[in-house]
């Protein structure tokens, strides 16, 4: 299979992507990405685009299945306007052009709790995006919806504090669809639906996330 990738220099991205390279059922796996990653092996083909301008590259996104997780955090973005350009916008047009061009399968990393109608804006951004992706007609259409991530090598101090409190209330029976997840489950579960010959509209819950990810 010919995989394509954005978001690939993001914490799931990375994992996915070598994980992807690692999978001898993946001949070729095409990155698009701001700044060119190194190359990590000879399937490995790396695309610099710019997501502001997609018809410079979305006519590059053919291949068998599109991985989507591209992401920023409202504090590196700046706004919630520039957040949703990255989270829903480029994401969006990504899909869209992939299933113009006969791309079969979508596998988007959505967020639990995500809601179109939801009053919380992170959580209405991924539930519009999932339910606007969904509409695009891939043949195979999975979106993972993960709890918090535990990132490796991770810094950020409220990560680290929501990692702490949500694993002390899953301890006492709260929040379990919340329990924080490493981010290469997440990536195994994307390698693994692409691989599941599995079709239709898919929405993948963190408890199926967790099973995928541990499925031969």
């Amino acid at each position: 299979m010919k995989a394509l990738v954005i978001g690939a220099t993001g914490a799931v991205g990375k994992d996915l992507v070598e994980q992807l390279l690692k999978d001898d059922s993946f001949e070729r796996v095409d990155v698009f990405v701001r700044r060119e990653m190194p190359l990590l092996s000879s399937k490995l083909v790396s695309h610099m685009v710019d997501f502001d301008r997609p018809e410079g590259w979305t006519g590059l996104l053919t291949g068998d299945v599109l991985f989507s997780c591209l992401g920023t955090t409202i504090k590196a973005a700046g706004s919630q306007d520039a957040q949703w350009k990255v989270d829903y916008t480029y994401q969006y047009d990504a899909a869209k052009a992939a299933r113009v061009n006969g791309v079969q399968q979508y596998i988007l990393v959505s967020s639990v709790g995500a809601d179109a109608h939801s009053k919380i804006f992170y959580s209405r951004m991924k539930g519009q995006l999932d339910e606007d992706v969904a509409k695009l007609g891939f043949p195979g259409c999975f979106i993972l919806r993960p709890p918090s991530l535990i990132r490796k090598g991770s810094n950020r101090f409220g990560e680290k504090a929501g990692v702490v409190v949500l694993k002390a209330l899953n301890a006492i029976g709260l929040m379990r669809s919340w329990t924080p997840m490493p981010t290469e489950d997440v990536a195994a579960a994307m390698v693994r639906l692409a691989k599941s010959g599995k079709t239709g509209h898919n929405i993948i819950t963190s408890q199926e996330i967790r099973i995928f990810a541990y499925s031969k």
